[in-house]
C-alpha cells in the first residue's frame, strides 16, 4: 500500500492548496457582486467539464497509463490557477477591471484537468489496496477533503490580510506542483484489459456502451446511482447556499469559523471511516447517515446564529465520508477492474449533471423565488414566515427545510426497493482479495516488448 499512501499524500497537499483558493475566491465573488446567481455561475463553470469530459476521461483511464494522466492533470490544474493569478495581477497593474465572467475559462480548464484525474485514481485504488481495506482507503480520501475544508478557511482568512488573494493563488499552484513531483516518482500496476476482437479497434462509443450496459443490466446498481445522485443534489444545494445563509446575518470571519467547524466534522467523519471502514453491510450506512444529515437541515428553521450553524454544519459533513465510503466500496467490489475507469466516469457524469442543475437553478430559486417570498410582505411571510421568521436569509432557510424533506423521501424509496437494499448480496464480488502484484522488469518487457519503468517497492498487505 506504499504507493497508495504516497499518492494520497501528494493529493492531500494539492487539496489543501485548493481549499485556500475555493474559500478566498468564493468569498471574493459573492462580496464583490452581492449575487447568489453570480456565485452559482462560478460553480457552474467549475462543474461543467465534469459532465462534458468524464466519459472521455473514463475511457482514457481504462486505455492509457493512469499515472501519466494524473501527472499531466495536476500540471494543467496548476496552470489554471496561474491564469487566475494573472487576472488579478493585470487588474492591479491597471490593464482591466475583473468581471465575474473572467473566471469562467480558467475555472473550466482547471476542472477539466481534475476531471481527467478522477477516474484514473478511482480505478487505480482497488489495484493498490486489499479488498478488506477499501473502506479505509475511501475514508482517507474523504479525510483529505475534510482537512482542506478545515485548513482552507482558517489559513485563507489569515492570509488574505497578509499576502492577499494573489498570494493564496501562488500557494495553490505550488501545492499542485508538489503533487506533480510525487507522481513523477511512483508507478501504478497495469489493470487487466478487456478482451477485444482481433483487428477491431474499440471506439469511444463502444467502450462507453459497454460500461453503461454493465450498470443498466443491474437494477441494484442503477437504483443506487439514482439514490446517490439525489443525495448529491441536496449536498450541492446546501454547499451553494450556506455562504449566502451565513453572510445574510454575519461577516466573512464568522463564515470562516463555520466553514472550519464543518471541516472538523468532515475530518472526524473521515477519521472514523479510515479507522472503522464503515458498517459491514454498506447499504445500512448509505441509508442511515443521510437520515441524520436530513434532520440536521431542519435546524435551519431556528433563528440563525453562528454556534448553531457551525454545530449543524459539523454534524452534516460528519455523515458524508461514511456515506461516500459505503457507496464507493460497493461499486469498487462489484465492478470488474477492466471497467472501473469507465463506470466511475459515468457515475460522475450523472452525479455532476445534478451539480450543473444546482448551479443553474439554485441561485435563481434563492434570488427570485424563496428570498422574495420570505421578506416582510412576501408571499409566504404570513404563513411560513410566522414559524421561521422573515427577512434576508430566511428564504434560504426554507430551502434547507425543503431539501431535508427531499432527502428523507429518497431514503424511504431506497429502503423500500429490495433490489437496491440487497445489492450487496445479489451481486457477486469481482475483485480479488489482494492487489495485483506489480510486474517485474523482465515480465513487463516480455509483455510489452519495451523496458519497464522503475517503480516503488511493493510493501504487500494481508487481508484481516
Amino acid at each position: 500500500m506504499r504507493t497508495f499512501f504516497t499518492v494520497w499524500f501528494g493529493q492531500l497537499i494539492s487539496a489543501l492548496g485548493s481549499g485556500l483558493t475555493t474559500f478566498a475566491l468564493g468569498a471574493h465573488v459573492y462580496e464583490s457582486s452581492g449575487s447568489v446567481t453570480n456565485f452559482a455561475l462560478v460553480a457552474f463553470f467549475g462543474t461543467l467539464p465534469m459532465v462534458v469530459l468524464s466519459p472521455l476521461a473514463g475511457v482514457l483511464a481504462d486505455r492509457w497509463d493512469r499515472r501519466r494522466i494524473m501527472l499531466w492533470g495536476d500540471v494543467g490544474a496548476a496552470f489554471s490557477i496561474f491564469l487566475i493569478w494573472l487576472l488579478f495581477a493585470g487588474q492591479e497593474a491597471g490593464y482591466w477591471t475583473i468581471q465575474t465572467w473572467y473566471f469562467y475559462l480558467p475555472l473550466f480548464l482547471g476542472s477539466a484537468c481534475s476531471t481527467m484525474c478522477y477516474p484514473a485514481w478511482s480505478a487505480t485504488v482497488p489495484l493498490l489496496v486489499p479488498r478488506s481495506h477499501l473502506g479505509r482507503a475511501s475514508g482517507l480520501s474523504e479525510l483529505s477533503g475534510s482537512l482542506a475544508q478545515i485548513v482552507g478557511p482558517i489559513l485563507a482568512s489569515a492570509l488574505l490580510a497578509s499576502i492577499g488573494l494573489r498570494g493564496i493563488l501562488v500557494l495553490d499552484a505550488v501545492s499542485y506542483l508538489f503533487a506533480v513531483v510525487v507522481m513523477v516518482f511512483v508507478r501504478f500496476p497495469a489493470p487487466p484489459r478487456a478482451a477485444a476482437a482481433p483487428g477491431a479497434p474499440r471506439s469511444l462509443k463502444s467502450d462507453l456502451a459497454e460500461a453503461w450496459s454493465f450498470i443498466r443490466e443491474r437494477p441494484g446498481l442503477r437504483g443506487l446511482l439514482m439514490f446517490i445522485t439525489s443525495i448529491g443534489f441536496v449536498v450541492g444545494m446546501v454547499m451553494l447556499l450556506i455562504n449566502p445563509l451565513v453572510l445574510a446575518f454575519t461577516d466573512v470571519q464568522s463564515l470562516g469559523r463555520i466553514a472550519t467547524s464543518a471541516g472538523v466534522g468532515g475530518l472526524l467523519g473521515g477519521i472514523v471511516t479510515s479507522v472503522w471502514g464503515g458498517p459491514k453491510r454498506r447499504i445500512v450506512g448509505l441509508v442511515g447517515f443521510p437520515i441524520i444529515a436530513a434532520l440536521v437541515l431542519l435546524l435551519a428553521a431556528l433563528p440563525p446564529n453562528v454556534p448553531l450553524i457551525a454545530g449543524a454544519a459539523a454534524v452534516f459533513l460528519f455523515c458524508f465520508p461514511l456515506i461516500s465510503s459505503s457507496n464507493q466500496v460497493i461499486w469498487q467490489t462489484k465492478t470488474p477492474p477492466a471497467l472501473q475507469g469507465r463506470v466511475a466516469s459515468l457515475r460522475r457524469v450523472v452525479f455532476q449533471s445534478i451539480g450543473l442543475l444546482v448551479a443553474l437553478v439554485g441561485g435563481v430559486l434563492a434570488d427570485k423565488v424563496f428570498e422574495p417570498a420570505m421578506m416582510p410582505g412576501g408571499a409566504l411571510a404570513a404563513t411560513v414566515g410566522e414559524v421561521i421568521g422573515v427577512g434576508k436569509g430566511r428564504g434560504v432557510a426554507l430551502m434547507f427545510i425543503v431539501l431535508s424533506l427531499m432527502l428523507l423521501t429518497s431514503v424511504a424509496v431506497v429502503w423500500l426497493s429490495p433490489r437496491v437494499r440487497n445489492v450487496e448480496s445479489e451481486l457477486p464480488d469481482v475483485l480479488p482479495s489482494h492487489p495485483r502484484p506489480m510486474p517485474t522488469a523482465d515480465a513487463a518487457t516480455a509483455q510489452t516488448g519495451t523496458a519497464a519503468e522503475p517503480r516503488l517497492a511493493s510493501t504487500g498487505s494481508s487481508e484481516s
